[in-house]
């Protein structure tokens, strides 16, 4: 028994941690207690030796001394400020209005402002509530399935846990030796193609099943126009927009298209045997085809619309402000020698401050002369929105460009959030306080999962546990292949039972080297698991994102505060049922990143490229010294 219990230390070690937590010991403590337990065992089998733990104060020091491990309480801090500032009520109200009298249209909105909440706060507990105490009711008022309502909440909450700052990333690149920025420069676009998915979901359900997400009453919806010959000019003016938009759109697409024939980029795309090469190569052009197409058809059914009297005054001003943004990035990329879709992106968002600027003008020009030139709902839309994509900018923006780490990053955003909730007259100290108590509660946490990781990953290593692991993982049939479906089914089965972080700090560390060793991108790896622990927040029956939406839905019947009429309460079962579909969804997520590893790898193209054929080094020639002469003694000055 004693020679059994050595040879297969490392196994039992890690099965008992397991058993630990899942007898519901907190993860902190479990950690190190089975790391010190298993270490004076493996000293009194002489399979441990005692000098190891005289490295623990120094792996401890290594943990506070961490500058990449500020970025968590900077971050923190920054989402817990922007959501009990209440910008997360004024983006849905806001939004809501956008796209309420369309099917589905609350459930669209909560996607959108789900993946805005999460590229600003970064909290899914903080997203899902919010969104729960203001959606829900709104939605069970006006008829919605129950089951994609709690669905489409709990799933566009959760968009935190992949979309920077995610706090997950943070940690995953730290215990994979990477750059955060890397990561989240990886992440970005899976993050958003995440969000776009269920907006498909819920595109699907709305054809499939139309009763099931109805949109709502013109009644309902705030900030009309209801003076016919303001609706008329407002009509005309949004009208000429969209159309000097869409021809700004179609020139830039043409460009982007000019330069990469030039280039030879599509000649080598279509040249190559890899479907997924394809793709990607004509992948660049979606940013203007998909303005282009939004623009030609809102003039051509939204304006129509709104000049009889019609409810899609929302929409067409968004569009309107898409317009805006069009115009200005063709004006950026006139003299420009940049033709990439990045920079198209990039003159979008500068597009939008510009926008913000005219709904400034109109603000100023109404209240001076009277005279406006946008709509209610558009200056209102520009007002909620551009606050919070200035500050993911300012984020973001800095970490992807290189100006600022993601310490500093996170430290700009906390004094973004600062301002933004003096700006909006909402800052207390009182809410300071109740942020910064919040902050070190978080950070406490994380910081003890972090030491008792350490504990329990040194007497791991001790017993050679680490070349278990890797010999396992590498020795799998299929290699890169087998390795990646073992992993991440491995990854989604603990997503039932841990928490991301718990995964992250234990399961991580271990399967790092396996991949590093089978040649895979670690940036990629840890992006792909990423996606993959997030299921852990929809998970029946232990999902923290189906936990914080049961404590703020209704259980039994209430009387609705609007109409005054009893509506039925959500069952928790309808709750994990809903979840369901955005679990499938993740899992298609979780395929595309494999398939397509450019969505994540195209981090490695930011950096200056440099055609290693064409480099030349021109070496000066050098005059060899006279030979010398031993047979004549040195000359002594």
């Amino acid at each position: 028994m004693e020679a059994f219990f050595i040879a297969n230390m490392a196994p039992i070690m890690f099965v008992s941690l397991v058993l630990f937590l899942l007898l519901g010991y907190p993860a902190a403590f479990s950690l190190s207690a089975v790391g010190l337990l298993y270490g004076f065992i493996g000293i009194e089998l002489g399979q441990f030796a005692p000098d190891f733990l005289q490295a623990l104060p120094d792996r401890i020091y290594g943990v506070m001394s961490n500058d990449t491990l500020l970025a968590i309480p900077f971050f923190t801090f920054m989402g817990l400020v922007l959501e009990r500032s209440g910008m997360a009520e004024d983006l849905l109200d806001t939004i809501g209005q956008l796209f309420g009298t369309v099917r589905g249209g609350l459930a669209y909105a909560v996607v959108f402002v789900g993946a805005l909440l999460a590229a600003t706060t970064g909290v899914v507990a903080a997203s899902v509530i919010s969104m729960g105490l203001i959606s829900l009711p709104i939605m069970l008022r006006y008829g919605y399935d129950r089951r994609v309502a709690c669905g489409i909440i709990a799933a566009s909450g959760s968009l935190a846990q992949i979309i920077p700052p995610s706090l997950v990333l943070i940690v995953m690149a730290d215990q994979l030796g990477r750059s955060v920025g890397d990561m989240y420069e990886g992440a970005f676009v899976p993050g958003l193609f995440l969000a776009g998915l269920y907006a498909v979901y819920v595109f699907i359900i709305t054809l499939t099943k139309p009763k099931a997400l109805p949109g709502l009453p013109v009644d309902t919806v705030g900030f009309k126009e209801t003076d016919p010959g303001r609706r008329d000019l407002l009509s005309r003016t949004n009208g000429s927009l969209l159309c000097i938009g869409a021809l700004a759109a179609l020139w830039m697409l043409g460009r982007h298209f000019y330069a990469s024939v030039q280039n030879g980029d599509l000649t080598a795309a279509a040249a190559s045997p890899s479907l997924a090469d394809a793709i990607t190569a004509y992948a660049g052009y979606t940013v203007e085809v998909v303005v282009i197409v939004g623009l030609l058809w809102s003039l051509t059914r939204l304006v129509p619309r709104v000049r009889s009297g019609g409810d899609e005054r929302g929409l067409l001003s968004l569009a309107s402000l898409a317009a805006i943004a069009s115009i200005f990035a063709w004006y950026m990329m006139r003299n420009s020698d940049t033709h990439g879709a990045d920079y198209v992106v990039l003159s979008m968002f500068n597009g939008i401050i510009f926008a913000f600027a005219v709904a400034v003008v109109n603000k100023i020009t109404t209240r001076l002369f009277g005279f406006r030139f946008l709509s209610h709902i558009a200056q209102q839309t520009t007002f909620v929105m551009v606050p919070p994509l200035f500050l993911i900018f300012l984020v973001l923006g800095t970490i992807f460009i290189g100006v600022a780490t993601p310490t500093e990053g996170g430290a700009m955003g906390a004094a973004g959030a600062l301002i933004l909730g003096g700006l909006t007259r909402r800052l207390s100290w009182d809410l300071i306080r109740q942020a910064v108590e919040s902050t070190a509660k978080l950070s406490a946490f994380v910081i003890f999962i972090l030491i008792g990781s350490r504990v329990f990953s040194l007497t791991f290593y001790g017993v050679s546990g680490h070349i278990w692991v890797e010999n396992l993982l590498v020795s799998l049939p299929g290699g890169q292949t087998g390795f990646l479906i073992f992993v991440n089914a491995f990854v989604f089965f603990l997503a039932f039972f841990l928490d991301f972080f718990e995964i992250a700090f234990i399961v991580i560390p271990l399967l790092g080297p396996a991949a590093e060793h089978l040649g895979i991108d670690l940036i990629w790896f840890g992006v792909l698991l990423g996606i993959n622990m997030q299921t852990s927040f929809l998970h029946p029956p232990f999902g923290y994102a189906l936990f914080y939406l049961r404590s703020v839905a209704p259980v039994e019947v209430f009387v609705d505060r609007v109409t005054g009429k009893k509506t039925e309460g959500v069952t928790t079962g309808q709750i994990y049922w809903g979840a369901i579909p955005f679990v499938a969804i993740q899992v298609v997520m979780v395929l595309l990143v494999i398939f397509f590893p450019i969505m994540v790898t195209h981090y490695q193209d930011a950096g200056s490229k440099i055609d290693i054929n064409k480099v030349k080094i021109d070496v000066p020639e050098i005059q060899a010294p006279p030979p010398l002469n031993f047979d004549q003694p040195p000359k002594i000055q």
